[in-house]
C-alpha cells in the first residue's frame, strides 16, 4: 500500500482545475498518525490575469502596498475550502491515501513561494531571489540576486541588487551570476515589502 504521489498530484490538478486553480506544490510529511498532505494553491493562468487587470484598474483593491501583483496568487481562504471539501471528497473514495489517518492542508504558495519549473523563472523576471545550487558556481552554492533573465535553461542573478552577507560577500567577484537550472537545488522568492 504504497502512497502514490504522482496519481494523488494528478486528482489535485484535475480538482483543481474545475476551481480555476493551479496545483503549485504538493507536499506529503510526517508518519502513522501523524501524515499531512500539504496543497500549495493559486489561481489558474487565466484568473491571474482577470486578477491583475481588475488591481490595475482600481487603485482601492485592497492589496498589499509595495508588492507587485505578479507576485501574488490570488486564492481565497474561501477557494482553499472548496478545493479541500472536493480534493478530500475524491481522496477518500479512491483511497489514494491508503490508511485511517491523515490531515490534509491547503494554502496559497505566499509571498516567498517556491520556484519548480521552468515556467516560474520566466513569470518572476525581475523579482528578488534565493537559490541554493547543488555544486558550487563561483565558489558558492548560495545566492540572492535580482533574476534579470531566464533563457533555455539558464537564469541570470543580479547579485548587486542585495546586501551580499557571509561567504557571498566575500568572494562576490561578478555582479551577475548565470546559474543551470539543472544545477538549480532549491530557489524561492525573496519577498519586496
Amino acid at each position: 500500500m504504497a502512497l502514490q504521489l504522482e496519481t494523488i498530484r494528478a486528482t489535485a490538478d484535475r480538482v483543481a482545475a474545475s476551481h480555476s486553480l493551479e496545483v503549485v506544490d504538493l507536499e506529503f510529511t510526517g508518519g502513522s498518525k501523524h501524515r499531512t498532505l500539504r496543497v500549495f494553491l493559486e489561481k489558474d493562468a487565466a484568473a491571474r490575469a482577470k486578477f491583475a487587470a481588475e488591481a490595475a484598474s482600481n487603485e482601492e483593491a485592497g492589496l498589499p502596498k509595495g508588492v507587485r501583483v505578479e507576485m501574488l496568487s490570488g486564492v481565497t481562504h474561501e477557494d482553499c475550502a472548496n478545493f479541500a471539501r472536493d480534493f478530500g471528497t475524491v481522496l477518500d473514495v479512491e483511497d489514494l491515501i491508503p490508511g485511517a489517518e491523515y490531515t490534509l492542508e491547503t494554502s496559497s504558495p505566499g509571498l516567498e513561494r517556491k520556484l519548480l519549473k521552468a515556467a516560474d523563472y520566466e513569470r518572476f523576471k525581475g523579482s528578488l531571489v534565493k537559490v541554493q545550487t547543488f555544486s558550487p558556481v563561483d565558489s558558492n552554492r548560495h545566492f540572492t540576486g535580482r533574476l534579470i533573465a531566464f533563457e533555455g535553461t539558464n537564469l541570470t542573478l543580479d547579485l548587486a541588487a542585495v546586501k551580499q552577507k557571509g561567504k557571498a560577500k566575500k568572494t562576490l567577484t561578478a555582479q551577475t551570476v548565470e546559474i543551470s537550472l539543472a544545477n538549480v537545488e532549491k530557489a524561492n522568492l525573496v519577498a519586496e515589502i
